[in-house]
């Protein structure tokens, strides 16, 4: 049985008999049939309920007249990728920016739950980053064939038809290899940044331990952020005008 969070134990003691019989008929056998949950499941399920419920939040007290602080917060966000989208994408970006700010804020707080004692950040576990990478992947290339249509697979071909040949294998070798990047660069930094902070709260648990919790924060902001760009970056790959 691995070590579960307390709010994993809670998910699995609701909803683990139910959940391991849906793996079932599905013809999929859980490890643990009596712990199905992982801790990265329930710590993005957390997530996911934080930000709805933030989302709604914020809705609900839209003005114009007096805007709430957290109102201000998101409409900075909104401005940054709108600003970050326009130069990189081009005139027609903003379509994408709910999709980018979702994606930003999803990840920031997977980054960042780790921070509080008896969460970790589900982005320490591989297949969560795989999971935000296959969603960027999958978005951008269905907005690839939403604009151009069926002659966006032009663009695996290279700009001689002579190459095509040659540039089909290389393109979607780079594609794929754009899902591994995100993966890994993802992963890496946030299950070393995990450690760094682990190791230094065991082995001086006053004092020093703030300075590696404000560099595991800010390890959090640039990731994300890095996230975010290369989305944008092939984004604007695969919706430019050329294509």
């Amino acid at each position: 049985m691995p070590e579960q969070l307390w709010f994993t134990e809670i998910l699995n003691h609701l909803f683990g008999s139910a959940v391991t019989s849906l793996l079932t008929s599905l013809g999929i056998h859980a490890k643990y049939p009596a712990a199905p949950i992982p801790n990265s499941l329930a710590m993005e399920l957390l997530v996911f309920a934080f930000l709805l419920l933030l989302f709604i939040l914020v809705r609900s007290r839209l003005s114009v007249d007096n805007p709430s602080g957290l109102q201000h917060m998101f409409e900075s966000v909104e401005g940054f990728i709108n600003g970050q989208s326009h130069e990189i994408i081009g005139h027609h970006s903003e379509g994408y920016t709910p999709f980018l700010a979702a994606l930003l804020f999803f990840i920031l707080f997977c980054n960042l739950i780790g921070l509080i004692p008896g969460f970790e950040s589900p982005t320490a576990v591989p297949i969560v980053p795989l999971g935000c990478a296959l969603c960027a992947f999958a978005y951008y290339q269905f907005q690839g064939f939403r604009h151009a249509g069926i002659g966006y697979l032009k663009h695996f071909a290279g700009p001689m038809p002579a190459l095509a040949l040659l540039m089909v294998p290389i393109e979607l070798i780079s594609h794929s290899a754009r899902v591994l990047s995100l993966t890994v660069r993802l992963y890496a930094n946030m299950f070393a940044g995990d450690m760094v902070t682990l190791v230094f709260i065991s082995l001086v648990p006053i004092g020093v331990p703030i300075l590696f919790l404000g560099l595991h924060m800010f390890v959090s902001l640039l990731q994300t952020y890095i996230f975010v760009l290369l989305t944008t970056v092939y984004l604007q790959g695969a919706v430019a005008d050329e294509h």
